[in-house]
């Protein structure tokens, strides 16, 4: 499996990228990978120097919430903290919109999974511009003020806040899950028709489906404006679920491999008093 073609590292059109890769053998595949994942993990833990964070997008119903339980399930469960952020806060709203998502950081030794993360803040406010007014910016009078040079200098924000974590030894991975319009009609008439996931519905899910065309305008200059080779971003094609976990899996992988983590070693001291210590254990 070739993973540098999923990077974005060149200006891209989303409407060029396919939306659907199937491996038959994905399932099985995950479960290696998954092992591997854990053993890093536990590595990277265990070194103290990098923490993880990994950052997910995607539209509704893009499988999002699935890929996370599937692709970390092998992780030890205190290794992994998850963050969903919803609508903000009247407290997050006090303060500057990068501040909810800064104190939600990995600690280093772990991985952070941003569900929904910073990119809102230039996607979902930028189709709905008026979510903007309730953060009170002085400059920002109504929504007249928020033209594109105002989104893309959130974007300039957003990137120097993700290479000062990259400098400061937090690994930033971001994938965008690229699901067709077709596939989340499926997956949407899915979750009407099956009486167990009703739940999982929304009336809003189909207000936001008729802002697709704009959705994608937003995601598709965020990708281009924000993909640094020390917080790429990488498409992955989502209309098939096991498959996208899979290549999710292999990327992350082949990313945190780069750096070697490796267990520290005891001390010259210690180690030379290895044979005492094992004679006392062995007395009790």
């Amino acid at each position: 499996m070739s993973l540098e073609k999923y990077k974005v590292t060149s200006t891209i059109n989303l409407k060029d990228i396919s939306t659907k890769e199937v491996d038959e053998d994905a399932k099985k595949a995950l479960k290696k990978i998954r092992k591997k994942i854990s053993d890093v993990q536990n590595a990277m833990y265990a070194e103290g120097k990098y923490g993880l964070l990994i950052c997910l997008q995607g539209m509704d119903t893009s499988g999002k919430d699935s890929l996370i339980r599937e692709v970390f399930k092998d992780v030890n469960a205190s290794g992994v903290v998850v963050h969903s952020f919803k609508v903000p806060t009247e407290l997050e709203l006090k303060h500057d919109f990068m501040w909810r998502h800064y104190i939600a950081l990995p600690a280093k030794g772990k991985i952070g999974i941003f569900n929904r993360t910073h990119y809102e803040n230039v996607l979902v406010t930028r189709v709905h511009p008026n979510y903007i007014l309730g953060e009170n910016i002085p400059t920002v009078k109504s929504v007249d003020d928020l033209d594109d040079a105002f989104y893309h200098n959130r974007m300039e924000r957003i990137n120097q806040f993700e290479n000062h974590l990259a400098t400061n030894g937090t690994i930033v991975l971001k994938f965008f899950l690229n699901l067709s319009k077709d596939e989340q009609k499926s997956r949407l008439l899915r979750r009407l028709n099956i009486q167990e996931k009703n739940w999982k519905f929304s009336d809003a899910d189909l207000k936001e489906r008729k802002l697709w065309d704009e959705y994608m305008f937003c995601y598709e200059d965020l990708l281009n404006r924000t993909s640094k080779e020390n917080a790429p971003w990488f498409v992955i094609p989502a209309d098939d679920k096991p498959t996208a976990r899979l290549i999710l899996a292999n990327i992350l992988l082949e990313e945190l491999e780069k750096y070697n983590f490796t267990e520290p070693s005891l001390s010259p001291k210690l180690l030379a008093q290895i044979d005492d210590f094992k004679a006392q254990l062995n007395k009790e």
